[in-house]
């Protein structure tokens, strides 16, 4: 039963990898739960019990299976604290650029910059399909993961309007209308691809650096969507012309080193060159 019970939890972990490491720490318990259950059924059921259980050597492979589900508990435990510590990490910069990028911008507010959500949150749920996989950038369809997700009542057509805007070179049109689509329909499944194509627009206006903001937030708000790689190119690219050449060199290098396959990896490499990157 035991033998049964472990081969098929361990079926399951390897079929649903968008299992949280609490879902893990809670198969881990119930399955030490019914060792124990089934240790306390192998005593009281005596010489018999223990004879139909392979005999005397039983509860030493018993004792030895309970060891391993205790060590198993400690190490899902010593990496979800690991996990927090680089999700608090990741936040806590991505906010710290969010204030120095509100800084350089004309008009920007720091005492009125809404809280950083963490890093890969529920933003990102949008992402989920490919977060199993390399992401290669490029400029993927809008509206291709649209039918997998409900969306909003208007959210595609206002998503459409900025977009046509774009299309038609009113790149000022389209920013100010992929921002509001953003505040409107904050965590959407289409806000990462309306916040990067926002900060296309506004680059395209000369708003470097709300345009730096724009792939900063499409960028920790899905960092394994479709736009990842190149919302993280742009960002980096901006704030080497914003005159950050350090924040700019650490965030460029991530690219190669997150998206190794993506075309985004060797641009990154040519832009710190450039930049002169150690």
């Amino acid at each position: 039963m035991l033998a049964a019970a472990l081969s098929a939890a361990g079926a399951a972990w390897g079929a649903d990898k968008t299992q949280t490491l609490a879902d893990i720490r809670k198969e881990v318990d119930q399955l030490a739960a019914q060792l124990q259950s089934l240790k306390s059924e192998l005593v009281s059921g005596g010489a018999a019990a223990m004879q139909a259980a392979g005999g005397a050597s039983a509860l030493d492979r018993m004792n030895t299976m309970e060891a391993e589900l205790e060590r198993l508990t400690s190490d899902t435990e010593k990496l979800q604290i690991r996990v927090e510590k680089v999700v608090a990490d990741g936040t806590n910069r991505v906010g710290d650029l969010e204030f120095r990028l509100c800084e350089l911008e004309k008009g920007c507010d720091t005492s009125k910059l809404p809280e950083t959500p963490k890093l890969g949150g529920a933003a990102d749920a949008g992402a989920a399909a490919v977060s199993g996989g390399a992401a290669t950038g490029g400029d993927a369809a809008a509206g291709a993961e649209a039918p997998k997700v409900e969306l909003a009542m208007n959210e595609q057509s206002d998503f459409d309007r900025a977009k046509a805007l774009m299309d038609k070179g009113d790149f000022a049109g389209a920013a100010a209308g992929f921002g509001t689509f953003a505040q409107n329909y904050p965590g959407g499944p289409l806000t990462g691809d309306a916040q990067f194509y926002q900060g296309e627009a506004l680059s395209k206006t000369g708003d470097t650096a709300g345009a730096a903001r724009a792939y900063l937030a499409a960028f920790s708000g899905a960092p394994q969507g479709p736009h990842a790689p190149a919302a993280l190119l742009r960002l980096g690219a901006a704030l080497g012309l914003l005159g950050q050449t350090q924040d700019a060199c650490v965030t460029l290098n991530e690219v190669p080193s997150r998206f190794p396959q993506a075309p985004e990896a060797a641009e990154a490499k040519t832009t710190m060159q450039k930049l002169g990157c150690q």
